[in-house]
């Protein structure tokens, strides 16, 4: 396998395309009208914008970059802050999917969730609340997602 490819449906490309050269860390190597492409060679991904004139907010449940480190996660969430990305909030030390991680989350211009995370340590429950793994407080409107239980439109509802 060369790369993993990810097509994503965007509103606004100009938007994207700022956000998501910050997030990557690179510029696209194709730009067209409806289109544009990322290829990443760490982690090798093949990463397309393509416009639409509508997209239902975030369809998937969310996208994550696993790092290294405790401190790579700190690195991305300062560079990204330094370049207009808000956090969205943090989780350290967090009992989530199996494991004891920490991370940092953010949204793009169309509302798809991002995680940046670290994985300590597998651990043998999903989280230290099953209510509420990889979820955060407060919890605002009420949306239905990828379960029959409601949650804040601003949470991510699964894990990595």
């Amino acid at each position: 396998m060369k790369y993993a490819h990810v097509g994503l449906n965007v509103t606004n490309l100009e938007k994207s395309i700022k956000f998501y050269s910050i997030v990557f860390g690179v510029e696209p190597v194709k730009l067209k009208p409806d289109y544009a492409k990322f290829l990443l060679q760490t982690p090798g991904l093949n990463f397309t914008l393509n416009l639409r004139d509508e997209v239902s907010g975030n369809q998937v449940g969310h996208f994550g970059i696993q790092v290294e480190s405790t401190d790579e996660v700190s690195a991305h969430k300062n560079r990204l802050e330094a370049n207009g990305i808000r956090t969205q909030y943090e989780e350290i030390n967090t009992t989530c999917c199996y494991a004891i991680q920490d991370k940092f989350w953010i949204l793009d211009p169309d509302g798809n969730e991002w995680e940046f995370f670290y994985t300590k340590a597998d651990v043998e429950v999903n989280s230290e609340n099953a209510s509420s793994c990889c979820t955060h407080e407060p919890k605002d409107e009420k949306v239905e997602c990828c379960s029959t239980t409601a949650l804040s439109k601003n949470t991510t509802k699964c894990c990595s």
